[in-house]
């Protein structure tokens, strides 16, 4: 058996007495992957004199050392004795972070891994965490509501403090822009529930109530509704990314810097246009979708725009526009309020701005259909 053998790092002699464990070299983490090798190849080879027990090991060949140097020595030499001697003779700084590698090595190997948790355990995690998540987003909002009332009163009393060409700028941004959008779609959605709904009723004879169908939808449902989820996908993503943007570029701070209140500067401007302009538009797409129910019925059932309008006047009573009508505002500053307050939630980054602008509009649609189900069951229930 050979008592002497050379590496390039290291070298193991057991010819003379006390046996000695020469270190030499560079120990850094450029050769760390060499270090490796030699020393699974040296463990190998003489597994069987017990590293552990050597009588002497020798530093004072090596040259550079760091933290990846420090764990080849600790897995090297293990932590027995021969650690402990060569900590003895090494400089403080050396043996300061040999010492260390070697503690953090020993704890790591302590440590006993966590059991992984069952599918059931995570399901039931992750459900309770959206709970919360969804519980800390409804005292969020129901915050930021009261803060924008609070400003809105507050400058109620001072009409001076209104920023009037903020508003008109935001009508025209929300409003007028969006009349050409909501116009095409509740005129296509029109002229579709309406053949639809002479396709059904033809098979009863009663293809005359499609103008009925139409006109009662339309006055009480889908214009108000088509309304409020193009408004959230268009103006609500809108107001995140412009806030989220200001959020980033610290222009929120340096309105505040200026001693200016950015709820009434930013917030009550884009609130106030979308309470006069989701009206407007309501009353848009209730037209449209009419119209595009009078065509399909000239078109398909030859029912004449005159006959048409006899029977909308004849069946379908005023109230009916009114419950249409007056969910747009609730909608309005529900889309607003939302879209706003996840702009402000904007951490900074450009990818902090799509996930907030993604998340108003999904809030805002899903809230929107809520509250119109919740509308619809209550005038149902109230006979209206």
């Amino acid at each position: 058996m050979t008592q002497a053998s050379d590496f390039e790092f290291f070298s193991w002699n057991t010819h003379s007495a006390p046996n000695t464990l020469r270190l030499q070299g560079i120990w850094t983490l450029d050769n760390y992957t060499l270090l490796g090798r030699q020393i699974e190849h040296f463990h190998a080879e003489y597994a069987n004199l017990g590293i552990l027990s050597a009588d002497h090991v020798d530093a004072e060949g090596i040259t550079a050392l760091d933290t990846a140097g420090a764990s080849r020595i600790v897995e090297l030499l293990g932590a027995g004795e021969a650690l402990n001697g060569l900590l003895a003779t090494l400089p403080a700084e050396r043996g300061a972070l040999l010492q260390a590698v070697a503690a953090t090595k020993r704890d790591a190997g302590t440590k006993t891994p966590k059991a992984r948790p069952s599918l059931a355990t995570e399901l039931l995690g992750r459900i309770g965490l959206s709970m919360e998540r969804a519980w800390q987003q409804s005292a969020m909002l129901l915050g930021f509501m009261g803060l924008t009332l609070e400003a809105l009163v507050r400058n109620s009393v001072h009409p001076s403090r209104w920023r009037i060409t903020s508003v008109v700028a935001q009508i025209e941004d929300t409003g007028l822009n969006a009349v050409p959008i909501v116009a095409l779609l509740t005129f296509m959605v029109g002229a579709v529930i309406a053949f639809l709904g002479a396709t059904v009723l033809a098979d009863f004879g009663a293809t005359v109530y499609t103008v009925n169908l139409v006109a009662f939808s339309f006055l009480r449902e889908f214009a108000v509704l088509l309304t409020a989820i193009l408004m959230a996908g268009r103006t609500a993503s809108a107001f995140t990314a412009q806030l989220g943007s200001m959020k980033a570029n610290e222009e929120i701070d340096a309105i505040r810097m200026l001693g200016l209140n950015p709820i009434e500067v930013l917030v009550l401007p884009r609130i106030l246009a979308l309470l006069v302009s989701m009206p407007l538009l309501t009353f848009v797409g209730m037209i449209s979708g009419i119209l595009g129910g009078v065509l399909v019925c000239a078109v398909a059932l030859d029912i004449t725009p005159t006959m048409f309008f006899s029977i909308f006047k004849e069946g379908i009573e005023l109230r009916h526009f009114l419950l249409g009508m007056v969910k747009a505002p609730i909608f309005a500053y529900v889309i607003a309020l939302i879209g706003c307050l996840e702009g402000f939630k904007v951490s900074g980054s450009a990818q902090s701005v799509g996930e907030h602008t993604t998340s108003a509009v999904v809030q805002t649609i899903f809230i929107v259909i809520l509250l119109d189900a919740l509308a619809a069951l209550f005038f149902m229930e109230m006979g209206w």
